[in-house]
């Protein structure tokens, strides 16, 4: 278990241990929402697991590695926030996707590309909630305002990669 699971768990038991103290019912209340929500989520992230397993065997490494590899440049990053802005789905299904791209040899400018324009453009999102929502003229503000954002994420994090023993 890594450590960020082991802190959540954590902060979990503290958290529900306060709430159980101050108000019972309330804690029980909580964790029937929390069953009906990991019962809702669920078939999503075995979907998504087995979406992300199927694309490690479908596509093969070097195909990845010629498009989207370390040193592919602006090509890997251009096709990193074209396929970022057109994948659909909600994080539960998207990191799973996004860590089986990084462990094919993805590189990393094609990887922060990738989802940052998922993120800002993803097509899904602006056509249900934002043009519904904003309407077109914020929706194309705030489109032009972050053209930029997945390009420069994408090139900084491949200097800063190589910079940063992180």
């Amino acid at each position: 278990m890594d450590t960020s699971t082991i802190v959540t768990v954590i902060g979990t038991f503290i958290f529900l241990a306060i709430v159980y103290l101050k108000a019972p019912e309330s804690a029980g209340k909580g964790l029937q929402a929390s069953i009906a929500l990991v019962l809702e989520i669920t078939p999503r992230m075995i979907a998504a697991f087995v979406f992300a397993g199927l694309i490690q065997v479908l596509v093969p490494e070097e195909v990845i590695a010629h498009w989207m590899g370390k040193g592919s440049g602006m090509r890997g990053i251009f096709i990193g926030i074209a396929i970022g802005t057109v994948t659909p789905g909600g994080p539960m299904t998207h990191f799973p996707i996004i860590a089986s791209f990084y462990k094919m040899g993805v590189g990393i400018g094609p990887l922060v590309s990738y989802l940052t324009a998922w993120s800002l453009f993803g097509l899904q999102r602006i056509i249900m909630w934002e043009l519904p929502f904003l309407g077109p003229r914020i929706v194309l503000i705030r489109l032009l305002a972050s053209i930029l954002f997945p390009f420069l994420a994408g090139w900084l994090s491949e200097i800063l990669w190589e910079k940063l023993p992180v």
